[in-house]
């Protein structure tokens, strides 16, 4: 059992509605069976007999684990590179020369060993995770996360195309389908054959870099194989519309590229010119697309018709000058809004930090498009949303009975700042309120020192 004030979004909301979903239960407990399954929550008061001589672990609160939408395995090493410039001189200037290191086994388990440690630290228990280039750093990447007991999918960085600097990432399309298929072999889901009666932790998805990094003819053979994993769970993964510098950026320089009308067009199969059909649409309700800070109408629709989700990495877009994503016309639209790290770009690995610069950007948002981030859509941007983009809603993501026991220890007094703003911050007289002004002030103050525990599937992994 384990007992401490507990906050968590109960049910299936939207985020609009995640507000009268959220559960606050001061002196709440936890209780988890053997095989890691939560079997009953509530207040300790009203704690049934049968639990009552359970062992038990306290801590100042207790959260949903943290689910990492977007966050690159390559570059643990890269937070706070200086490129010189925006997305394309940053990738050229800093990340493809610092991913080719791992090409080097010695370099791909250290780098490996580190970017788990950092996930163990900031409580981030499942994560999508864009891979290496290289499968012996993708091997790395996977043993390292089912040693240390996470859920982790990813799939290795497909380039077949690119500028001189991308050259050590690149192969040909035959051989990316070739790399691609066989990583799906070796682990998708490979921890389910040795206990099938367990849900996976480590699973495998399609990911393209973007779409200038690939060809029409990559993204027509991605398309075929996606075609013939679909139905196993494999995802697919990439960046969308990131970056709209005028005349020389990202989105212009894929529309250029490939003589389409929207960059989605390229994911969607329509990327031959004049955005005919090429081939078969990598969306589906597996399909987590990156950023989508400037996407038309028409691509925002066209995602939620397809169950795919988005990334949201308002850390990154800061420190890339990429702008806002739009917050209210994105999730009017119906998508699910998942948020991201994008570390390296992004500069915070602790999704709690990602949430409160998010709360900061939409409140910046010009005009109407304005919005006060309320405390339970933060929390359930950072725990359900994410559970519900990598289509493991049923497995976690909140403390709902029946599910796998995904949790945070969180204890304030190891950090004193937030220590304070707890226990002195002032309070509203109605307790719903003053409930919500108490999670606010948690996940805006919280730092990785007062994480005191990370719990996956009823174990202690740190």
């Amino acid at each position: 059992m384990y007992r401490g004030h507990v906050f968590h979004i109960a049910g299936a909301p939207d985020v609009q509605t995640a507000d009268h979903h959220l559960v606050s239960l001061p002196d709440g407990a936890v209780v988890v069976d053997d095989e890691g399954v939560i079997a009953w929550v509530g207040s300790a008061a009203d704690l049934p007999e049968q639990y009552a001589a359970l062992p038990v672990t306290t801590a100042g609160f207790l959260l949903p684990g943290f689910v990492d939408a977007h966050i690159h395995f390559p570059q643990t090493y890269s937070v706070g590179a200086y490129g010189g410039g925006q997305l394309l001189e940053w990738l050229e200037n800093c990340i493809f020369p610092a991913e080719a290191r791992l090409a080097d086994p010695a370099f791909a388990e250290k780098i490996a060993a580190d970017f788990i440690d950092r996930r163990l630290s900031v409580g981030t228990t499942a994560a999508m995770v864009f891979g290496s280039a290289f499968p012996v750093a993708q091997d790395a990447l996977f043993s390292a996360s089912l040693a240390a007991g996470l859920r982790t999918v990813s799939g290795r960085g497909i380039q077949t195309s690119g500028p001189p600097a991308a050259k050590p990432l690149m192969t040909s399309e035959a051989e990316a389908i070739e790399l691609v298929a066989a990583e799906i072999e070796c682990w998708h889901g490979r921890d389910v054959l040795v206990r099938p009666e367990r849900s996976a932790l480590v699973q495998v998805a399609i990911v393209p870099r973007f779409s200038l990094s690939t060809t029409t003819e990559t993204l027509a053979a991605l398309g075929e194989l996606y075609e013939d994993v679909r139905d196993r769970g494999v995802y697919v993964h990439s960046h969308l519309s990131e970056n709209n510098r005028p005349g020389t950026g990202e989105i212009a320089a894929v529309r250029a590229t490939y003589d389409v009308e929207h960059y989605l067009d390229t994911y969607d199969g329509l990327f031959m010119p004049g955005s005919t059909r090429g081939g078969s649409s990598l969306l589906g309700r597996r399909t987590i697309m990156a950023h989508a800070v400037h996407c038309h109408d028409d691509e925002l629709a066209r995602l939620a018709a397809a169950e795919a989700s988005i990334a949201h990495c308002p850390t990154s877009q800061l420190f890339l000058g990429s702008g806002t994503m739009p917050w209210r016309r994105t999730i009017d639209a119906g998508v699910t809004v998942a948020m991201g790290t994008d570390v390296g770009a992004g500069d915070e690995w602790l999704i709690s930090r990602v949430l409160a610069a998010g709360y900061g950007v939409h409140m910046t948002e010009p005009g109407d498009a304005a919005v006060s981030i309320g405390p339970a859509e933060l929390l359930f941007s950072g725990t359900l949303a994410g559970a519900r983009a990598l289509d493991q809603e049923q497995l976690f993501g909140n403390f709902d009975v029946g599910k796998e026991a995904d949790l945070l220890l969180i204890d304030p007094e190891r950090f004193p700042a937030l220590d304070g703003a707890i226990a002195g911050g002032i309070r509203a007289d109605d307790e719903d309120l003053a409930a919500r002004q108490t999670l606010f002030a948690l996940l805006n103050g919280l730092r990785e020192p007062a994480i005191s525990g990370v719990v996956v599937r009823g174990r202690r992994v740190r």
